[in-house]
């Protein structure tokens, strides 16, 4: 028993200063690691590099050098470095098998962050979702929709079909249907919905649309389209259907609705 004591307590002695040594590479390698990471972020955003970049280029390098770190620390504690690289291998092949979906959104998720059909701040409908990307993360873009709910969709599901950017090209065509009486003259009508959206705050100087569109059973369906940015859209949407409404009531326009004639029961 004395004997496996000594044999402890040598063994203990013997790797004390290795274990420390690795331990304070290990805290001197990562506060390191975090300067470096830090003054990498810094240089990128003076460079002018794209905002969406920075965090991403700078978690890549982090993981990196946290890597190398972990591999000076083993080696001094003893530990082949060849060795430790053939593990880290090994287990990489596993983890990468297991986790191939996942390294697939990764890989979408740096696609998105070169070609940039989206970038944060933009309204975009992707796979049925609308809503402004408030987030492109390493495995996921985070979108608030509409209904204001926060949607986390997985990089390589967003990618795979097809992506609708609405902020893209700086404003958006709001389409709206007006319902004419047949009797109306459509020359006097138009220039009514013209002026009427002529006082819809936020609406864009772009010249708008307004033409017949098609019959419909009691009335003339009219095809009304101003423009708006994105921002702006649905408060140009709701609007402008209120100033068309009050502009009609002015100029005594009624709209016919269907009705019903009810059988007389004899």
């Amino acid at each position: 028993m004395d004997f496996n004591l000594s044999v402890l307590i040598d063994t203990v002695l013997a790797w004390a200063p290795k274990l420390v040594a690795a331990i304070l590479t290990l805290m001197i390698g990562f506060w390191i690691v975090g300067m470096i990471g830090k003054a990498i972020g810094k240089s990128m955003e003076k460079s002018g590099l794209d905002k969406d970049l920075v965090p991403f280029i700078k978690s890549l390098v982090s993981v990196l050098l946290k890597v190398m770190v972990v591999i000076t620390a083993a080696g001094v504690v003893g530990i082949e470095v060849t060795a430790f690289a053939a593990l880290i291998a090994g287990a990489g092949l596993a983890i990468g098998a297991a986790m191939s979906g996942t390294l697939s959104h990764f890989a979408a998720g740096v696609m998105v962050l070169i070609f940039k059909p989206y970038r944060v701040g933009d309204l975009v409908d992707i796979q049925g979702t609308v809503g402004t990307v408030s987030e492109i993360q390493v495995f996921n873009t985070v979108i608030n929709s509409l209904d204001n709910k926060k949607v986390i969709m997985p990089n390589g599901i967003a990618t795979s079909g097809v992506m609708t950017n609405l902020s893209a090209n700086g404003k958006l065509r709001v389409d709206l249907n007006v319902a004419m009486p047949y009797e109306e003259d459509f020359d006097k009508v138009q220039g009514i919905i013209k002026k009427a959206l002529d006082k819809v705050p936020n609406k864009l100087e772009d010249e708008p649309t307004i033409e017949i569109e098609k019959f419909d059973e009691n009335n003339v369906l009219l095809a009304v389209r101003p423009y708006a940015s994105d921002a702006n859209y649905w408060s140009v949407y709701f609007n402008s259907y209120k100033e068309i409404k009050k502009a009609f009531g002015e100029a005594g326009i009624e709209v016919a609705y269907p009705t019903r004639r009810m059988k007389e029961v004899k």
